[in-house]
């Protein structure tokens, strides 16, 4: 064989990924597709949160802790910290608005491939984010940018897969899938002990659902170790910044402590203040005080 020839086996394979890569993102829909897309779409959140975590500081495939840490902001006086959040939260919204102009877009115009315009979108914002960790390396400029950035991406998929797979999957969080989860096990544990009234509805659980669920959030997880482990550009520092210290005996992001044993500059009420600061926008030191 040739440098230039290129074996059956390999030509079989490609055009195999390459007739089910057409498939899970065509207009005609089946429940096979669907799982394939939410599996894979899953296992990309999941490296996309936790390695977004190790570069920005703050997990952004989910809108509830970024919501909640602003009112914390808020509350502690850090205005330009709420401010940070309010633009992850808009630029989460405004990914998923773009997901569904991009479809309806590709749906008027006919496109048997509508679903692929957001993921191809979504892509190339990957791409551009691991070439901005790669420029920016750490600090402020990298947090302020990358994270409504990664917000965007999120809100791109969640949107798309959602109206992909008519709201039965979604991908960014596992909220609501642990939530199925547990309805599911609920019923497929329930017993049935009297079944001659015929009137009485039989609980059943849905094992199929049981097992999409199951795998969903298993790419999830295997997706957040493998985004944690690859070395991306400018997040080894951040791994080291992360362990524990050997001189302090804390974690390097830990407040120095006072004479009472809380952390300095805490309150009554926020008794550990610098552990809303995921922003990684100020030092501890910089927080206000009360």
């Amino acid at each position: 064989m040739t440098a230039h020839q290129v074996s059956p086996r390999r030509t079989g394979v490609a055009v195999h990924y390459i007739g089910l890569t057409r498939r899970i993102v065509s207009a005609e829909r089946t429940g096979a597709a669907d799982t394939h897309l939410g599996l894979v779409l899953t296992f990309v959140a999941g490296a996309t949160n936790a390695g977004g975590f190790l570069a920005v500081g703050q997990y952004t495939s989910h809108m509830s802790g970024i919501f909640s840490a602003m009112a914390d902001h808020l509350a502690l006086g850090a205005v330009g910290l709420v401010l940070v959040g309010l633009g992850a939260l808009l630029a989460f919204i405004a990914g998923a608005a773009c997901s569904a102009m991009l479809i309806n877009w590709g749906r008027r115009s006919g496109h048997r491939s509508r679903y692929a315009l957001p993921l191809l979108l979504e892509a190339a914002l990957l791409l551009g984010f691991g070439l901005l960790g790669g420029l920016v390396r750490d600090g402020p400029g990298l947090a302020l940018v990358g994270a409504p950035l990664l917000c965007f991406i999120m809100g791109l998929q969640n949107a798309t897969v959602t109206k992909i797979s008519g709201a039965r999957i979604r991908t960014t969080h596992v909220t609501g899938m642990v939530t199925d989860l547990g309805i599911e096990l609920g019923k497929l544990i329930y017993w049935n002990r009297d079944r001659s009234n015929s009137a009485a509805p039989v609980v059943m659980a849905d094992r199929a659902k049981l097992g999409l669920l199951a795998g969903l959030l298993g790419s999830f997880f295997s997706g957040g170790v493998i985004g944690a482990r690859i070395p991306l550009p400018g997040l080894r520092g951040l791994r080291s910044a992360c362990r524990p210290s050997a001189a302090a005996g804390r974690p390097l992001s830990a407040p120095a402590s006072g004479p009472n044993g809380r952390p300095v500059g805490s309150s009554s009420s926020f008794p550990a203040r610098s552990s809303v600061m995921r922003w990684r926008l100020m030092s501890p030191a910089s927080m206000p005080r009360a």
